[in-house]
């Protein structure tokens, strides 16, 4: 056996899982640089019109500007803000708006400034049960909407980062019109739509019908149920492939109705991290070096897998408590061969554990199981994958920036220690860029830290824990992680729908989406101001075996050394305290 703990059918699923993930990565990859590049190939007939449709209604002179970065920035912001006062009046008068068969209420204020945040930061944090808060319209209109825009946001910075460290001697980074209008029009929506068809075939439901009721045969007095609908599978669609998360159900993609089947499971785990692993394709081709993808694609999966299999064994592992009160877990239906608490019946250890680390290394933030319920050191991993930055995936486009703001931070290191001229791609790493860099990387563990800090020293912080000790501090320690990552995955148990932890979370999305935004053009934007350089014997290559290990040690050191002590007080003191 390669892994003792590991079963054959559980290797056979994450061999499959990663085979199919690597063999669609590549060409969806090079499908992308094409879009980017303005190449036509076969949607171009199709999306050419639409694509001039909305040029047009913006300004044909507003997509000729090559703009500087300030001015892309500064677009986003707009952008984004108007999107956030969209969604906030949508969501805070649902009750006149129509597609509402339910008749549900307004949101409240604090709750319509977070859940707006949310979606417009790509977090998709939810403090609120979907079907019983938000109508048909809010759904579809709202978040659906967002689920595009958050994700083609992040993809427009990517691209613009690629052109920063491609062109020389330029005073802009491209236009974000054009690079937001190709990556909904090219890449989310045919995507989205072939996998809408895929998961409605699987019985993901999809209809505009007021919800269902059915008669319980087993209740003597014939009680009712109310089944909730709507139009799921074109939403779920969107959010596995935008990396956003947010679900139809409360229960997320643990609902029936939202993954009914083995395959509907599949397919949306393939999809969360579809895309950011293809974007490593998409930068080697940009760049003109494809070793330089290939090489990003192999760091990612280097800390991916061993984590991976860390928490299944976890999972997989006898509970001690089990062992202290003599129960054998080998034959208990409940706990056959593992921690089956929180999970589903119909996918199991391995889907659950693969699915809880594929959306916690991505900035996805859906779930198909309940972390709360995991081991404590099975939950550390989630936990772990966010606070490297989740880079190691990542969201659409923010998984691949942020991993470059780390190989920034690594090829100065290195060249320090070896006397060598910090480069990368032929351009010069000074100061300025070190400088952003580190803000990318600091400002999440800034917010997670000091909002955990605030958050356990409120009153109302702590009468939110549902379970005290060091599980509680690991619900907190969870939610601001999740929140400053623009994850929006809950370790469930924190009560956070209250105005305190409402507009806490709100503003650590906001900070750990466009704080981050902003430095990453800044540094796209000085590089492509500079000019190339010839390589030389003093050139340090970032494609070799060697310089991989040293990004994964990079990226592994800053998240060890920032985050160890506050992951001592929660799982890790959690983990000896059972045994």
């Amino acid at each position: 056996m390669i892994l003792n703990f590991m079963s054959i059918n559980s290797l056979i699923q994450i061999v499959l899982y990663f085979v199919v993930l690597f063999l669609l990565a590549k060409p969806l990859g090079l499908y992308m640089a094409k879009v980017y590049s303005g190449e036509k190939f076969f949607l171009s007939p199709v999306m050419s019109p639409l694509e001039n449709l909305f040029y047009k209604l913006i300004g044909t002179k507003n997509i000729l500007e090559n703009m500087s970065w300030k001015k892309y920035a500064g677009t986003i912001i707009i952008f984004s803000f108007f999107g956030f006062l969209l969604l906030f009046v949508l969501l805070s008068f649902q009750a006149f708006l129509p597609l509402n068969p339910q008749s549900l209420s307004n949101l409240s204020p604090d709750l319509a400034f977070n859940t707006a945040i949310s979606f417009i930061s790509n977090t998709n944090w939810q403090a609120y049960a979907g079907e019983s808060s938000l109508s048909y319209f809010s759904q579809m209109f709202g978040l659906s909407v967002q689920n595009f825009v958050s994700a083609a946001v992040g993809m427009a910075v990517l691209i613009a980062l690629i052109r920063g460290i491609v062109q020389k001697n330029s005073l802009g980074i491209g236009n974000f019109w054009v690079d937001f209008t190709k990556s909904v029009l090219y890449i989310l929506l045919p995507l989205s739509f072939v996998l809408t068809l895929l998961l409605g075939s699987q019985g993901v439901v999809q209809t505009f019908s007021d919800y269902a009721q059915a008669t319980l045969l087993d209740s003597p007095t014939k009680t009712t149920q109310i089944i909730a609908l709507g139009p799921v599978a074109s939403q779920v669609a969107i959010k596995q492939l935008g990396t956003n998360g947010g679900g139809f159900f409360n229960a997320n993609s643990a609902h029936p109705l939202e993954n009914p089947t083995p395959f509907s499971n599949f397919l949306q785990m393939l999809a969360i991290l579809l895309i950011p692993a293809a974007l490593c394709y998409t930068f080697g081709q940009m760049v003109g070096d494809k070793t330089q993808g290939t090489s990003l694609f192999k760091v990612m999966t280097i800390i991916f897998i061993p984590l991976l299999l860390f928490a299944f064994y976890q999972e997989q592992a006898i509970n001690p408590k089990f062992k202290a009160i003599q129960v054998d877990q080998s034959t208990n239906s409940l706990q056959a061969g593992g921690n089956m608490e929180g999970k589903e019946n119909r996918f199991g250890i391995v889907n659950s554990v693969l699915w809880a680390a594929a959306t916690t290394a991505a900035s996805s933030g859906s779930v198909n199981s309940t972390h709360s319920s995991y081991t404590p050191l099975g939950g550390l991993v989630p936990l772990v994958l966010m606070q490297f930055g989740e880079v190691i995936y990542g969201g659409v486009g923010s998984g691949l920036y942020g991993i470059l703001m780390f190989l920034i931070i690594t090829v100065f290191i290195v060249g320090l220690m070896v006397g060598r001229t910090p480069e990368y791609m032929n351009k010069k790493i000074q100061a300025f860029e070190v400088k952003m860099a580190c803000v990318v990387i600091l400002i999440p563990c800034f917010t997670i830290l000091l909002g955990s800090a605030l958050a356990l020293m409120s009153e109302t912080g702590q009468k939110s824990i549902l379970n005290p000790g060091p599980h509680g501090f690991s619900e907190i320690l969870y939610a601001l992680t999740s929140a400053s990552n623009n994850n929006g995955s809950a370790f469930a148990g924190l009560s956070a729908n209250n105005p305190f932890f409402n507009i806490l979370l709100g503003f650590c999305m906001l900070l750990g989406r466009f704080w981050v935004i902003i430095p990453v053009l800044a540094i796209a934007g000085s590089l492509a101001q500079k000019n190339t350089v010839a390589p030389s014997a003093g050139t340090m290559p970032t494609n070799t075996l060697l310089f991989i290990l040293v990004l994964v040690a990079t990226i592994v050191l800053i998240g060890v050394l920032t985050f160890v002590p506050a992951l001592a007080l929660g799982p890790i003191a959690e983990y000896f305290s059972i045994g």
